[in-house]
C-alpha cells in the first residue's frame, strides 16, 4: 500500500474523544485494543492552554496547508481544522491511523500519510508552507536535519520536543550545547524557545521536560545558497569536539585531497582570519561560511563535483 493515504469516508467523530483527559483517553485506546508504544515515544498532549498556544504561534490562515507530524489520536489535528488548515498528518503507529481514518476520513482537507516519516517525507512530499509535530527524542533533530540538508523549508515551524534537543537547536557560541546541529538550525531558521512543558502535560507522563520551539524561515539570506562544502565542514569540525580548527580542517582537506592538505588549511586559516586553535564552538555561522567558501576556493574543482 502506498503510504499516501487521502481518506474521504463519511463521520466525523473527534467531539467523542475529551483529549484532556488521561482517562477517557485510555478508555478510547481500551476500547480499541490500542496501546502506547515507547519505542514510536508516544506521548498525547493533554494540556488544552498549551495545544492552543503552539496553534497560536504557528499563526496560519485558514486554507493554509500544513504537515502534521504524529497526530496520534488527532487533538492537534481538530485545533489545525478547526482553524481552516489543509492538514497532511504523517503517522507511524497502523493503530492510530485507523482511528484517523475514523475520525477525520470524511474531511476534504485531510490527508493522512501512514508509516515513518522519515522515509515517507521525501517519497510524497505534499504540499505546506507550516509544520506542526510533537517529535520524539529518536527522531526530532534527525528529521530536521533531513528537511534542511534536502532544502525542504517551510515558513514557520512549530514542534514540542524534549528540552535538551530544544536548548541545541538554539544554542549559541561558546555554550556547551552549541553544535553541528545548532548551526543547520540557525542556517536556515530564526530559532524561538517557546513555553517549557512538564510532564504533567502529557499522557502518559514522560520523565524527562518538553519544549515548544518556532523556527521562522530566515529572510536575509537564501538558506538553499550556501557554499557547497557548507554543511559536511560543520558537520566534520564538530565531530572532533577537543580537537583544534587547524587539526579537523586538515583532516576535512586530506579526506578529499591527497597532497597539499596542510598547506591548503594554513592557506585557508590566514585568508579566512580564523585562528587555528581555536574549536569549532567558538565560530559563529559566517565564520563557517567564510571558511566553506575558502576552502572552496583552494580546492580543485573536480573534488568540488565529487562532495
Amino acid at each position: 500500500m502506498s503510504p499516501l493515504i487521502d481518506f474521504h469516508v463519511p463521520g466525523d467523530y473527534a467531539s467523542a474523544i475529551n483529549y484532556d483527559s488521561p482517562r477517557a483517553l485510555k478508555g478510547f485506546l481500551d476500547e480499541r485494543g490500542l496501546g502506547m508504544r515507547k519505542k514510536f515515544g508516544q506521548n498525547f498532549l493533554i494540556n488544552p492552554d498549551a495545544r492552543t498556544r503552539l496553534l497560536d504561534a504557528l499563526e496560519i490562515e485558514a486554507g493554509d496547508a500544513v504537515w502534521e507530524i504524529g497526530p496520534g489520536l488527532g487533538a492537534m489535528t481538530t485545533g489545525l481544522l478547526e482553524r481552516g488548515a489543509v492538514v497532511y498528518a504523517f503517522e507511524l503507529d497502523p493503530g492510530f491511523v485507523r482511528v484517523l481514518h475514523e475520525l477525520f476520513g470524511g474531511r476534504p482537507a485531510f490527508t493522512l500519510i501512514a508509516g515513518d516519516v522519515l522515509k515517507t517525507w521525501q517519497k510524497t512530499n505534499p504540499p505546506g508552507a507550516y509544520l506542526l509535530g510533537n517529535l520524539p527524542y529518536t527522531i526530532g533533530a534527525i528529521f530536521l536535519a533531513a528537511l534542511i540538508e534536502n532544502n525542504r523549508f517551510f515558513t514557520r515551524m512549530v514542534v514540542t520536543v524534549q528540552r535538551e534537543v530544544a536548548h541545541r537547536m538554539g544554542a549559541r557560541p561558546g555554550s556547551k550545547d552549541y553544535s553541528s546541529f545548532s548551526v543547520l538550525c540557525a542556517s536556515a531558521y530564526t530559532i524561538t524557545p517557546l513555553m517549557v512543558l512538564k510532564g504533567s502535560s502529557f499522557y502518559p507522563i514522560p520523565h524527562v521536560d518538553s519544549q515548544g520551539v518556532r523556527f521562522d524561515l530566515r529572510r536575509d539570506i537564501d538558506p538553499a545558497a550556501y557554499p557547497v562544502l557548507f554543511r559536511p565542514l560543520v558537520r566534520h569540525l564538530f565531530a572532533f569536539r577537543r580537537k583544534t580548527i587547524k587539526n579537523n580542517l586538515q583532516s576535512f582537506v586530506a579526506s578529499r585531497i591527497k597532497w597539499d592538505a596542510l598547506e591548503i588549511t594554513m592557506e585557508a586559516l590566514e585568508r579566512s582570519g580564523i585562528a587555528g586553535d581555536k574549536r569549532a564552538e567558538m565560530l559563529g555561522i559566517e565564520d563557517f561560511i567564510v571558511l566553506a567558501n575558502t576552502i572552496d576556493s583552494l580546492l580543485p574543482h573536480e573534488v568540488l563535483r565529487s562532495t
